[in-house]
């Protein structure tokens, strides 16, 4: 077809672009100076559908044939907008293309995902002869820092230096964001000391550099530092200040923040402020804080919601936690993929498994079930509350997997005692492609270390360095003495120790601890607990440890000296504490309870099954009251355990033959464990008792972990 067919063709289609514009005050035909003015206006507002009407009546009036000026115009105005295929379309047709054109189609597709293109199109201007100026450099180098290339990046630093423009404040602030997601804040803060004049956004890039790079004690420095110079923060400042607060758990100074906030909140509040403060005051422990914030919020968001949530979570505040999804929801919240992973850790916590599967409904409706983290979160919480079969059927549905996907189905397994299954799956991981990461070996050490997988475990250790270039870390080395010690081999633990590459932890001692009181080697003990004592004075467990050590050896004035050490140190034993779930309720039991509204028949039931036992044979294992009192005092003391007040309550709330699940904060004394299999036998249930390290299966007077925990 002729020009004067295509013409037609063009004029025919862009008939009602044309009559659109006459209803915006705009008369064509226009010039070509006409034109280049209307789409440098439109270029400022992006105003895509009017500029392609231009574009058609440009074509349709000739104006745009051999025209450099309104096709400069043009190619920007469609770069600007992000439509970088129409922009090249019509850059490729000018022949003597100037720096604005250059600099709107290297920042067009530095800004639209197509750095590469960013970077070859300014190797071409320079090629050309054209040279770089201040608008050119920050977006080749938000390129260069959002595609990691270090060394592209430090070559268009020295042609910076070389052109005299490090001393744009523009450009001093692109170098800054470059090195920091290069994470290389040392230089970042050559840039920034170099830099003549800096302005609010060179201070914020600092300080979030700083803080996303794992220094965030540098980035309150930082800030310090612009309050000093006279600047003013404003909400950006703030975020990233919130964020390194909460990441150094550094609570006054998250304080003075707030306070900086609230003085300041005609000017700067706003909701991703008070999401921040509320995740910071979480991340600091300090829940009353947080939530008097969140109740302050009148409009809360789905953020606001999740924050709280998770706070309740990484807290230890489970049941508040669970409380407060019940209360989104009621009020019409949107959930999302953040807030059941939340909610799920939660449900682990207290083993609520009931509440967990309707999480897990709700996730299905939701179509949430391919997120991986999602998945993994099922898996994980499933296999913490007893449900292995249900954290296997999750695990092998997922479509996607991931390495933590994968230690998280591992750890399941070893935490139930399934250390051969724990191998398999470790197997099978590396037969799927996947290396392992420390985080997947420290979960198959682990359940090698439950099971009592001696040879299976150290060959898994030796050969981690050599095959998976992993070098042990202090968790590796945890598992391993941990290993070792459980099976009895405390005095090569010890050397194990000994010999580390690096320096042995307080969790370490504390493993060698363990190992020495259930095998009775005092004077390792001894020697384990003054290392975790001068590691970690405030860890009230070890000096417990000890002090249960003597007297199982009867040694009542160490007992004493020990416990006079606790008092003195004003520290606090953890009070032991089960939970039970009846009817998506959670029932939490503490040490000699009698708050519950059913504490009567508790202490009923627990008195019939006490008879029962007794006609079978039990007898009481006094050896886990650490206390020098009478036998018949001990005895009590035993009976007031909060499992059996967790079981008993299971027992008259639930039918016969149904499976009963607890959880319990610490681990189980000798004699529950001997009680709770005796009681699987007589009432025909399987009791899964979780404990602090492990699951036990009880079931027909036998318990899964074999009496190896």
């Amino acid at each position: 077809m002729n020009r004067n067919g295509n013409l037609k063709l063009l004029k025919k289609s862009f008939c009602s672009s044309t009559l659109h514009l006459k209803h915006q005050s705009l008369s064509p035909p226009f010039t070509s100076l006409q034109c280049g003015t209307i789409f440098q206006s439109l270029t400022k507002t992006k105003s895509f559908p009017k500029g392609q009407q231009l574009h058609a009546i440009s074509v349709t009036t000739g104006n745009l044939i051999n025209n450099t000026y309104l096709s400069t115009k043009l190619a920007a105005f469609y770069a600007n907008c992000g439509k970088m295929p129409q922009a090249q379309l019509i850059f490729d047709g000018i022949l003597l293309k100037n720096s604005f054109l250059w600099n709107f189609m290297i920042r067009g597709y530095a800004c639209n995902g197509c750095r590469f293109k960013s970077l070859v199109l300014y190797r071409e201007m320079l090629s050309f002869g054209q040279k770089a100026d201040n608008f050119t450099y920050p977006f080749v180098l938000k390129a260069c820092g959002d595609l990691l290339v270090v060394e592209i990046g430090r070559r268009v630093h020295g042609e910076v230096v070389v052109s005299g423009l490090e001393s744009d404040v523009y450009v001093g602030n692109a170098l800054l964001a470059m090195y920091s997601k290069f994470g290389d804040m040392r230089l970042a803060g050559m840039v920034f000391d170099r830099m003549p004049g800096r302005d609010l956004t060179s201070w914020n890039t600092m300080i979030s550099g700083c803080v996303r790079n794992g220094d965030p004690t540098e980035g309150l420095a930082v800030f310090e530092e612009m309050g000093k110079a006279g600047l003013r923060a404003d909400g950006t400042t703030l975020l990233g200040i919130l964020s390194g607060c909460a990441e150094l758990m550094a609570l006054k100074e998250g304080k003075a923040v707030h306070a900086y906030v609230v003085r300041n909140s005609g000017e700067i509040h706003n909701e991703f402020l008070t999401n921040s403060l509320i995740e910071m005051y979480c991340k600091c422990k300090s829940a009353a804080y947080s939530r008097r914030l969140f109740d302050g919020v009148k409009l809360k968001d789905t953020v606001s919601w999740n924050s709280m949530i998770s706070g309740y979570e990484q807290n230890g505040g489970a049941f508040e936690s669970l409380r407060l999804f019940c209360q989104m929801v009621m009020e019409g919240a949107e959930v999302d993929e953040v807030t059941v992973t939340s909610v799920l850790g939660a449900c682990d916590q207290i083993s609520a498994l009931q509440f967990g599967m309707s999480v897990h409904s709700c996730i299905v409706k939701k179509g949430f079930g391919g997120n991986i983290f999602v998945g993994t979160a099922l898996v994980d919480m499933y296999s913490k509350c007893g449900s292995l079969s249900c954290s296997r059927c999750v695990f092998y549905e997922m479509p996607v997997k991931n390495l933590v996907s994968w230690s998280a189905m591992i750890s399941g397994y070893g935490a139930h005692g399934r250390g051969e299954e724990a191998i398999s799956c470790y197997h099978e991981l590396v037969a799927n492609n996947f290396t392992p990461d420390e985080g997947v070996l420290t979960s198959v050490l682990s359940a090698c270390s439950h099971a009592g997988l001696v040879n299976e475990g150290k060959d898994i250790f030796n050969r981690m360095t050599v095959e998976y270039n992993v070098k042990p870390g202090l968790a590796h080395y945890s598992c391993l003495v941990d290993l070792l010690g459980r099976a009895g081999r405390v005095d090569e633990a010890y050397e194990l120790i000994k010999t580390m590459q690096v320096e042995p932890s307080s969790d370490i001692w504390a493993a060698l601890l363990s190992a020495c009181r259930l095998h009775k080697n005092v004077k390792l003990a001894e020697i384990a607990a003054q290392n975790v004592f001068e590691m970690n004075p405030k860890g009230v467990g070890s000096y417990i440890c000890l002090s249960n050590i003597y007297a199982s050896e009867k040694r009542w004035d160490d007992v004493e000296r020990v416990r006079a050490v606790v008092r003195r140190k004003g520290l606090k034993k953890t009070p032991g504490c089960s939970f039970v779930e009846l009817d998506r309720m959670v029932h939490r039991f503490l040490v000699g309870d009698k708050s519950h509204p059913r504490t009567r028949d508790i202490y009923a039931k627990l008195a019939d099954l006490n008879l029962q036992l007794k006609e079978a044979g039990y007898k009481p294992d006094t050896a886990s009251v650490f206390y020098d009192v009478e036998e018949e005092v001990k005895e009590k003391m035993l009976w007031d355990h909060s499992e059996r007040l967790a079981i008993a309550f299971a027992l008259i709330n639930t039918q016969p033959g149904t499976t009963i699940r607890i959880a319990k904060n610490l681990r189980v004394c000798n004699d529950c464990h001997t009680v709770t299999k005796m009681i699987s036998m007589l009432m025909n249930r399987e009791i899964i008792m979780r404990d602090i390290h492990r699951f036990h299966h009880f079931r027909h007077g036998v318990c899964s972990c074999g009496d190896y925990w």
